[in-house]
């Protein structure tokens, strides 16, 4: 898998990086936009955890957390899936535009076309979400959790 094969998804959101990079890092703020918990130990290192539809979780670990512009966490799902958990890596890169910021996520290392477009799918749902939540609306309740 080369880098070229790197999903990469793009939103602007209104709200500026400080707010948006918690919504990354904070527990609480993860779970929502995204899920209906999360456990999150922002550190490298550190625990990441995210509870989703019939008990799956998205589990990784943080690899990098820069504040307030990028944050770098492995990811996979438990259960039997294509992506175990920890074996892919996203990079979510944060930087002030037009009065709010650009989200910038590339999800590295996921072993096929199709679960490029399904996390594609997903990621863009879930970055629509959270572009309502942190500009202070209510997305309503995650579809997937």
């Amino acid at each position: 898998m080369t880098d070229d094969d790197a999903l990469e998804v793009s939103i602007h959101i209104a709200a500026r990086p400080e707010t948006v990079f918690a919504y990354f890092t904070d527990p609480g703020r993860y779970a929502s936009w995204m899920g209906s918990d999360a456990t999150l130990e922002p550190v490298p290192g550190g625990v990441y955890r995210v509870l989703m539809r019939d008990g799956v979780e998205a589990v990784g670990r943080f690899l990098e957390v820069e504040p307030p512009h990028r944050v770098v966490f492995s990811w996979g799902w438990s259960g039997a899936f294509a992506v175990p958990p920890g074996s892919t890596r996203v990079v979510v890169t944060l930087t002030e535009e037009d009065g709010g910021t650009r989200v910038l996520l590339r999800h590295h290392g996921l072993p096929s076309a199709e679960e490029r477009g399904q996390h594609r799918g997903g990621w863009e749902l879930y970055l629509g979400r959270l572009a309502v939540r942190a500009a202070g609306g209510d997305p309503g309740p995650d579809p997937n959790a």
